[in-house]
């Protein structure tokens, strides 16, 4: 039987003590009954936290300072899971697999155990099958984006709270029952004050336009063999999206366009509807509504939603002046290598032509230093056929 834990105590584990994880710890512990265990790998995480009295704080749009102590902060899985109830993975998707790894071992075995991630891209529920297979009792699900932007961290510290989604979308493997769904809204539905929605088919989170296309068209855009700064630093340190030039814009809506000739091709393979997988622009425009003060051309929904206001590209100092990128970044380690390459293998499956992609996702991995035939190894060799069974 599955249980919805309502009323009760509710144990919440969050993997990953970046900028999503800290900012998730602070607005949980707001809520009553709600026990939080922020789970790190960089061993003076729990350090830096009691240096600074135990306590995390939320800087919020709105000038207000939220604080929280969390109940634990940890680098040890089997501390951090013995008693979970819900598992949020918000470490990037290049070290999605040794966490997964670290923590299995330490899940209870006599409960649901609702094991996610945030944002749950990257074929994320795929990997999951494979490092769960052995156990049945845990839920697998994702998060079709974060619940909030989220910035400027200090760890074990504080972090600030930019826009947040006015909807939450969430999907579970095809191996879920109506039941366990059933259970994990309401689970969800107690963390989050936005609505939550669940989705038919995992392929909504992995198929929606997000960071992979987004980020990897503004680095060619701006870097790129056509862009201003093509093999030169840049001079000054600019914003992913006050500064995304027309050519990244121009780039982005032609990988959107491409991404939905893959939603298309996969409503006609599979018999799967794919509704909320909506074109980038309108996705943009319905998570952050009244944020954008001008919604007339992709361009312009970038460059004048304020819940993208402000956000730094990941920039080193070049030995001769100005700036690079940070290629070991997760928008290049995560976006490219894992999710741009993942449209690129779910496109030769299906035999559906995605030159755009094609192009700035050879392009990066180049930049990278890294071969387009390293793909994640999850993606089940049998796919198609297994789906259309």
């Amino acid at each position: 039987m599955i249980e919805t834990l309502s009323g009760q105590p509710l144990n919440v584990v969050i993997c990953g003590a970046g900028k999503t994880g800290h900012l998730a710890t602070v607005l949980f512990k707001q809520l009553p009954d709600v026990k939080v265990t922020l789970l790190g790998s960089h061993p003076r995480l729990p350090e830096a936290y009691q240096q600074h009295g135990k306590r995390l704080h939320a800087l919020l749009p709105d000038g207000e300072t939220l604080t929280a102590t969390p109940d634990c902060v940890t680098c040890d899985p089997a501390e951090a899971c013995r008693d979970a109830d819900v598992v949020i993975i918000t470490v990037p998707a290049n070290f999605r697999a040794d966490l997964l790894a670290r923590i299995v071992p330490h899940l209870p075995n006599d409960k649901p155990v609702y094991v996610g991630a945030i944002p749950g891209f990257c074929g994320f529920d795929w990997l999951a099958e494979r490092e769960l297979a052995a156990r049945p009792n845990v839920v697998i699900w994702g998060m079709k984006d974060v619940a909030h932007i989220a910035f400027d961290l200090l760890p074990g510290q504080s972090i600030k709270m930019g826009g947040e989604k006015a909807t939450l979308y969430v999907a579970t493997h095809r191996r879920e029952t109506a039941a366990s769904q059933q259970a994990l809204m309401a689970l969800l539905q107690r963390l989050y004050a936005a609505p939550v929605v669940l989705l038919p088919d995992y392929l909504e989170i992995t198929l929606t336009p997000g960071n992979p296309i987004m980020h990897s068209a503004v680095i060619y855009g701006l870097i790129g063999p056509y862009g201003q700064w093509h093999a030169r630093p840049i001079s000054q340190p600019l914003c992913w999206w006050n500064d995304c030039p027309e050519l990244g814009a121009y780039y982005l809506e032609r990988m959107d366009e491409e991404n939905q000739r893959l939603c298309a091709a996969l409503e006609t393979r599979l018999g799967v509807r794919l509704d909320s997988v909506l074109p980038l622009k309108q996705e943009i425009i319905d998570a952050y509504g009244d944020q954008i003060a001008d919604a007339h051309t992709m361009l312009s929904v970038l460059r004048t939603n304020q819940a993208y206001h402000g956000i730094g590209l990941p920039l080193r100092k070049h030995d001769a002046g100005g700036y690079v990128f940070d290629t070991q970044h997760r928008v290049f380690q995560e976006d490219i290598a894992y999710g741009l390459s993942l449209l690129v293998t779910i496109a030769e499956n299906l035999a559906v032509s995605v030159p755009y992609i094609e192009e700035v996702y050879r392009w990066c991995s180049d930049y990278m230093g890294t071969s387009t035939q390293d793909r994640p190894d999850y993606f089940p060799p049998h796919w198609l056929t297994d789906e259309m069974n």
